[in-house]
């Protein structure tokens, strides 16, 4: 009975580290939702999972030390609904990021993204011109457009050497008008018309060399801030689906040590009513 309450309070703690890094990827959501992303509400399921999966897992752990049934129970019923809940976030996770990603160019490295190729709850979220007023605004007050300038032995960046670059979805979709439009390179975030706009992208149109205007009203910075949702959340779901898997074999051998705890306690009472019965006492008080 005493090495079932150690192996449970062992698991209790081992869920307690588990919830560590399921609250840090809340946390770095959020770092991101003020940086980069500039989505305010995703983080918070996973942060809320995070502190309660910490919380249930200390009342487990002082359950199995002082052998209280009550938070024993309490810690094996609230732990299937964070595995659930955690589950849920995994799946809602991956269905709104499912369709989209950027497009490859011709004799670039860095790739376009268009609206058109993204669908679904978080795009019509995104799309919303009340919300996407919030959403411009964060990105124009990262300054991440201005953080992209480049100098090169006291030389501004070329044309060439732009071209080659890996830019972040963000920076491709908000910082620079889409390749199809034809406009001439002249920084990273100024660009001429040269021989006229080519192309019916209205996204040709939004653009302006003002640096407080830029593309953030384009489409393509709006696919271009799905992207980046995109490539997040996903992260943080590869992470939760292994602490996941790890949760569920921690829940499951924790129900066997609880069920091998009250049988053994149920055993012994049994055991010594029998024992009494079979061989009475001679003196009864």
């Amino acid at each position: 009975m005493r090495a079932s309450n150690h192996l449970i309070g062992l698991l209790n703690f081992l869920t307690f580290l588990l919830s560590i890094p399921i609250l840090g990827g809340g946390i770095w959501l959020s770092s991101r939702a003020n940086n980069t992303d500039c989505m305010k509400f995703l983080q918070w399921p996973l942060i809320v999972i995070g502190v309660a999966i910490m919380v249930i897992s200390l009342a487990g752990f002082a359950g199995a030390c002082y052998r209280n049934t009550f938070l024993m129970w309490f810690y094996l019923w609230a732990m299937f609904f964070i595995i659930a809940a955690l589950i849920g976030f995994v799946i809602f996770a991956y269905a709104v990021t499912d369709k989209g990603s950027g497009r490859t160019v011709p004799n670039r490295v860095y790739s376009d993204y268009y609206l058109d190729d993204y669908s679904g709850w978080l795009e019509e979220r995104v799309s919303d011109d009340s919300y996407w007023r919030k959403i411009g605004s964060c990105i124009r007050d990262s300054k991440v457009c201005a953080k992209m300038g480049r100098n090169i032995g006291g030389v501004p960046e070329s044309a060439h050497s732009f071209y080659l670059r890996r830019l972040s979805p963000i920076e491709s979709g908000c910082c620079k008008p889409p390749t199809e439009c034809g406009y001439a390179y002249v920084n990273e975030t100024v660009w001429n018309t040269g021989g006229g706009v080519v192309g019916s992208n209205p996204d040709c149109y939004s653009w302006s060399n003002d640096q407080e205007q830029l593309c953030y009203a384009c489409n393509s910075c709006k696919a271009g801030v799905l992207a980046s949702l995109k490539k997040s959340w996903r992260k943080v779901s590869v992470i939760n689906i292994v602490i996941l898997i790890i949760l569920v074999i921690v829940y499951v051998v924790a129900c066997a040590a609880f069920r091998n705890n009250r049988r053994i306690d149920n055993d012994e009472a049994y055991g010594e009513t029998r024992m009494t019965k079979a061989h009475p006492s001679r003196i009864q008080f």
